[in-house]
């Protein structure tokens, strides 16, 4: 308990912290008002809102939650003070353990939130298309399910790569560029096995068309989820491999 008290005072004591949480939801009010607006007029087809804020959470607010979590550990790095960390808590699988339970539950009510504040700026603006709020919890459940095992994923990639940098490439590559490069060889079938792809896929309700690339899932929500969290696993299993493995 003092590890995660320790690093919960961390996590909430710089201003990364605080400029990334606030950026990601200044990010949704932009995306799902400005959708809302083009569907307003016409110019944009009419979604509806559950749906806006899922191309809101992919396409612009999921980096602001991929920089917190990557910062939550390379910030250390950079600064020399993961010695310290690493001397207050010298079990290192304990260290990773702490933070994973200070991002898991914020990441998890950031990404609820961030449904409530886009529903909220999009549903007045797109009057013909109604969500039920079954639609806006499951989102919210999804996003928020999401985002915390994003987080995890950042977590343990920033912890096996130590640069802040490196860590936001690598995540972006595999969130972004790889599925594009895989789609583009006719691999659609695969995208949904993707870390961002599940992830939406776990923001939607069963048989409901995804607003990234318009295709169904072949699978329940819930096992979006169980995919996020395997992409998690392994990404925390490489960041206490290379903990454990190499000095500070």
């Amino acid at each position: 308990m003092n590890a995660v008290s320790s690093e919960w005072t961390k996590f909430w004591s710089v201003r990364s912290t605080w400029w990334c949480l606030s950026i990601g939801v200044v990010l949704m009010l932009a995306y799902s008002g400005a959708l809302g607006l083009a569907a307003n007029a016409g110019v944009e087809r009419s979604m509806a809102p559950h749906a806006v804020v899922t191309g809101a959470a992919f396409y612009l607010t999921q980096f602001a939650v991929v920089a917190l979590a990557a910062l939550f550990i390379t910030s250390e790095y950079a600064s020399g003070s993961i010695r310290s960390t690493l001397q207050w808590i010298p079990v290192r699988n304990r260290l990773l353990a702490a933070k994973s339970a200070v991002l898991l539950p914020v990441l998890f009510g950031y990404g609820v939130l961030n449904t409530l504040v886009g529903v909220a700026i999009s549903a007045p603006l797109i009057p013909a298309r109604d969500t039920s709020v079954g639609d806006v919890l499951a989102t919210a459940a999804g996003m928020g399910g999401y985002f915390g095992l994003l987080g995890l994923l950042c977590l343990g990639l920033g912890t096996a790569l130590r640069s802040t940098a490196g860590t936001l490439v690598t995540v972006f590559v595999l969130l972004v560029m790889v599925p594009m490069f895989v789609g583009s060889l006719g691999g659609e079938d695969i995208l949904n096995y993707f870390p961002g792809f599940a992830g939406v896929n776990a923001m939607l309700s069963p048989g409901e068309p995804n607003p990234i690339f318009g295709g169904i899932a072949p699978y329940a929500p819930w096992v979006g989820i169980v995919l996020c969290t395997a992409w998690a696993a392994a990404g925390l299993a490489a960041g206490s491999t290379v903990l454990r493995r190499r000095d500070a």
